[in-house]
């Protein structure tokens, strides 16, 4: 993978191990949203996936995840229009709209422990679905 591709290629350009690399691992993706039933607004919670795993902000079980959980999307540079949910901070929405990688993505530093320390992943600010209860209890302004 050449370095520093997000710069000379754009999204349609990227190999499938470089568009794979764009995820910071955040997390963010995995949490559950709600659509308000007066405004149709969809709205985030901070109720994750069984899947994830709130300390690493990884799915535990990536390749089988669309088996386990039927709702699981697939990120993909033909639907990216679609996932107007994605936060502000996802790389794909940034590259898609023009931006940069913010400084903390692990692409430019190496690591998520930049992005871990920034704030930017759902580390410590999750519930798992089994503990969540009501989802409207848990409604969340940070993921968007």
């Amino acid at each position: 993978m050449q370095a520093d591709f997000w710069y000379t290629k754009s999204l349609e350009q990227m190999s499938d191990q470089e568009w794979e690399a764009l995820c910071d691992g955040c997390g963010k993706c995995c949490l559950n949203k709600l659509i308000d039933e007066d405004t149709d607004e969809l709205v985030h919670t901070n109720v994750a996936c069984e899947l994830l795993n709130t300390h690493s902000c990884a799915c535990s079980n990536y390749e089988n995840r669309f088996s386990i959980v039927p709702d699981c999307l697939k990120i993909t540079r033909d639907k990216l229009d679609d996932y107007f949910w994605l936060p502000s901070s996802c790389a794909y929405r940034l590259l898609a709209e023009g931006q940069s990688l913010p400084s903390w993505h692990p692409l430019r530093t190496g690591s998520k422990s930049a992005m871990h320390k920034a704030g930017q992943s759902v580390r410590g600010k999750v519930v798992p679905e089994s503990k969540a209860g009501a989802w409207e209890d848990h409604i969340i302004t940070w993921a968007s």
